[in-house]
């Protein structure tokens, strides 16, 4: 009897069992692979071709990302005192509502010299098509070591298969939440194999009230422009789009402050154009009232249907909950150590505006890890690090060897 079966999607070669699949992913790399380097570079220029990066800006961060100097440093920043081998196979389970999420990790898997395997999810969208067309077109120069090497599959929920890529994996990488998480840890790895798993995450911005309203103007607009990135590329689905906007000052100056944000970030969705479905709308809704009936909320206003704000009532815990996109609960606190009180575990991405770096530092010391891994600009919520979610993926993604002399 036929065992289960996946679609190969990279390179193409259509419907194959499992085991099948398995035997096909043979080749060998070495962490640093100047082959994969070459093909990444390959595709990553592909990614920043205009009429791509201009339709869909995600797919130019990724391209900026896969830069040969980028990729250079990521190999030098892995070099130590031991010899940095490859983990071997690497099965990848990436979210479906984030295209771009599966090339981050795969690329680093890669270029740190492992075997892959991504699970593409069936419902992903247009972008994950457009970058399975460029991975064919770099794939055309490439080494064959990649196509022995490298292999991204689409099935359904699948138990079997799930459980069989699971069982031949060295490393399991698990994006999407904790139900994914949860989901996937019923299928036993290999004694010696480990799960590296991002589960569900929030996020949320910080900006100093005096500093937003002492600005100047083509400071502001440009820091609204960067907010919408942050917060609509994804439909505010992606882990690290601020959900809650911290204002930091007098009860005075963050009214201000809030009003004057609030208009830029409008201007930029309608000049835009940026549009949400009826049914988007009516979530929206539904999300925003009930936070005030709950007593969460003590004020809602609409910008159309793109743009909702909440006024989260006095001592009242930010949502970290996906309400819709466009949808932004507000606070006011007296000073950044405030925020001591309120991140818990699950924060992982703090976009800011008006803090010195030492005041940073000094709020990532006193959170001693309860929360926040990453403290980025407003604009750079979005911007992959190799460093994510405070776990060093190159290093993640290898073993170390002591050799002594």
């Amino acid at each position: 009897m036929p065992g289960p079966e996946v679609t190969v999607r990279f390179p193409a070669a259509g419907r194959v069992p499992v085991e099948v699949l398995l035997g096909q992913v043979r080749g060998r790399l070495e962490t640093g692979d100047e082959r994969v380097r070459a093909f990444l570079a390959a595709f990553g220029r592909r990614l920043l071709r205009p009429a791509s990066a201009r339709r869909h800006p995600e797919l130019g961060s990724l391209g900026f990302f896969l830069r040969p100097s980028e990729l250079a440093r990521t190999v030098e920043g892995a070099a130590g005192e031991h010899v940095r081998v490859p983990r071997g196979l690497v099965f990848h389970v990436p979210p479906a509502n984030v295209d771009t999420v599966f090339v981050y990790s795969w690329a680093l898997s890669a270029l740190m010299g492992n075997r892959n395997v991504v699970r593409l999810s069936p419902r992903s969208g247009p972008v994950a098509g457009l970058i399975l067309d460029t991975l064919h077109e770099a794939l055309a120069e490439a080494d064959p070591v990649i196509a022995d090497t490298q292999r991204i599959v689409s099935y359904d929920r699948d138990d079997a298969v799930t459980a069989a890529l699971s069982a031949a994996c060295d490393l399991r990488v698990v994006w999407g939440g904790d139900d994914t998480v949860n989901a996937l840890r019923r299928h036993a790895l290999a004694p010696h194999a480990r799960d590296l798993v991002f589960p569900d995450r929030s996020s949320f911005a910080v900006i100093r009230a005096a500093a937003w309203s002492g600005a100047p103007e083509q400071v502001r607009v440009r820091v609204a422009e960067k907010f919408v990135n942050d917060a609509y590329w994804f439909d505010q689905a992606a882990c690290s789009s601020p959900g809650t906007v911290f204002w930091v000052g007098t009860a005075g100056d963050c009214e201000a402050a809030r009003a004057d944000f609030g208009d830029h970030v409008a201007r930029v969705l309608d000049e835009r154009g940026w549009g949400v479905d009826a049914a988007m709308a009516v979530e929206k809704r539904v999300a925003a009232y009930g936070l005030a009936a709950d007593g969460v909320a003590e004020r809602v206003e609409f910008r159309g249907n793109a743009l909702a704000d909440v006024t989260l009532a006095e001592g009242a815990a930010p949502p970290r909950r996906w309400l819709g996109a466009g949808t932004f609960a507000h606070a006011r606190i007296g000073a950044l150590a405030e925020l001591g009180a309120l991140v818990e575990r699950r924060d992982q991405t703090m976009t800011h505006f008006g803090f010195a770096g030492a005041e940073l530092e000094e709020l990532a010391r006193g959170l001693a890890g309860r929360g926040v891994d990453r403290m980025v600009p407003v604009g750079g919520a979005l911007s992959f690090h190799r460093v994510w979610d405070g776990v060093d993926l190159p290093a993640e993604f290898t073993r170390l060897v002591t050799v002594t002399r």
